[in-house]
């Protein structure tokens, strides 16, 4: 494989800057919000359209059963698969096609896709269709420079990653989809940088705890129990205790933003006594003690940790609460839970993205790991594939984040380097 064919194949893909700016703005026009889980079946037809014209043959998979999955809200799936002209490994990009919440303080239509000084503007412009425009771009760039390659080359779009990934990638692993006899390959383009490769993240551990009360009149609270004090007693122990030692822990793993190195948690949501009242409600609240109050945590921990010691942290400082406060009682349920993953640096596809890097930006990656989770947890841990990294382009802390763009020119970067990377994997 000559120079010549990694500069070909960087002019090709110079002069599909419109095509890419355009493909992404489509994707960005789907509004693919999760939850509670719209217009997926829309953008996989999309996707598949596009691919079919391009000589992928493709599959839309419902992931029946998978949590979130209803008639009305169905999790669909999309894979396309091209095979070479002879036998060989097969590539995979897979990117989801959900998007989070458009939230507050947008000065632009969050589903406008809008193009100004370079960037494209809009949900999911960053995490993560502009990755997945730009690995469909380099594998269309690389089939029309190279018709002869061997192995095949799959891109798939898939659903439910913003809340866990089960109706889309754990789903299609559970199928046979990252089966490593199938799929040799697999590069993710999450917003980790044009220039870093991912490796893995962190762990993470969900779970729902209770405080127990008794309910009474609010003007003679002595004959009841404040569940909402009990919790209270919950925060002040984790302030006092569980932070501290969180903030003495640090991982080897290359977990950025540097803050992200160390166990954290946070508390998503607390909710005690009455349910709020609908917003045309005018009257006045009832006078009750309450008797539950609940917090969910999310507990994100190293992979020095491991999830038993984790678990076991927080039910320790909760025994001890139930043995030494008077009338504590608590219910801890667990949401979910995540194992960290990470690919070690030698593994074939790291090295090949390395390379490909270095022959496009002209310098070494970076390599480090995700502060939260992402879909290489399932191909890893169901697939049972370790072939696995996140490469693409985008900022991650534009994520979620109001007025989230990307920049066309990390885009063509990443598609270079994604297909060069094919070049390295599917030519030689």
């Amino acid at each position: 494989m000559s120079n010549n064919d990694f500069q070909a194949i960087s002019s090709r893909i110079d002069g599909k800057r419109d095509d890419l700016i355009a493909l992404t703005q489509e994707l960005i026009r789907i509004p693919t919000l999760n939850p509670p889980g719209e217009n997926y079946r829309d953008i996989c037809e999309y996707l598949s359209k596009r691919l079919e014209n391009k000589g992928f043959s493709c599959t839309l998979v419902r992931a029946f059963e998978a949590p979130g999955d209803s008639d009305r809200y169905p999790r669909w799936n999309m894979v396309a698969r091209r095979e070479g002209a002879s036998s060989g490994d097969c590539v995979h990009f897979n990117s989801h096609t959900d998007v989070v919440e458009v939230g507050h303080g947008w000065t632009r239509d969050p589903f406008g896709g809008a193009l100004e000084d370079g960037r494209i503007y809009g949900r999911g412009a960053c995490d993560m269709k502009g990755g997945l425009a730009s690995s469909i771009i380099a594998a269309e760039a690389f089939i029309e420079a190279h018709p002869d390659y061997r192995g095949a080359i799959e891109i798939s779009g898939t659903a439910d990653e913003e809340s866990g990934g089960y109706g889309g990638v754990a789903y299609l692993a559970e199928q046979g989809y990252f089966d490593p006899k199938r799929v040799q390959h697999v590069i993710i383009p999450e917003p980790l940088g044009h220039d870093r490769i991912c490796l893995g993240h962190r762990g993470g551990w969900w779970a729902e705890i209770e405080t127990k009360g008794e309910i009474a009149h609010g003007c003679m609270p002595f004959l009841g129990d404040c569940a909402v004090r009990h919790m209270a007693a919950v925060l002040d122990t984790f302030e006092e205790k569980l932070y501290p030692a969180m903030a003495a822990r640090w991982t080897d793993m290359p977990v950025i933003p540097d803050g992200a190195r160390q166990s954290t948690m946070n508390i998503n949501s607390i909710h005690g006594g009455q349910p709020e009242q609908p917003a045309d409600y005018t009257g006045l609240p009832a006078h009750c003690v309450p008797d539950s109050c609940r917090i969910v945590i999310d507990r994100r921990f190293l992979i020095e940790e491991g999830i038993d010691a984790t678990q076991t942290e927080i039910v320790g400082l909760l025994d001890d609460l139930k043995t030494n406060r008077p009338g504590f009682d608590y219910e801890l349920r667990e949401i979910n839970r995540v194992i960290p993953s990470m690919t070690a640096k030698d593994a074939p596809v790291v090295e090949t993205v390395s390379a490909a890097i270095r022959d496009v930006l002209g310098q070494d990656p970076d390599y480090v790991a995700s502060p939260g989770s992402y879909d290489q947890k399932h191909i890893d841990r169901i697939g049972t594939l370790k072939n696995c990294i996140a490469y693409g382009p985008g900022d991650l802390e534009m994520a979620h984040k109001p007025d989230e763009f990307i920049e066309v020119g990390d885009m063509l970067d990443s598609a270079k380097v994604m297909a060069r990377s094919l070049q390295k994997l599917l030519l030689s």
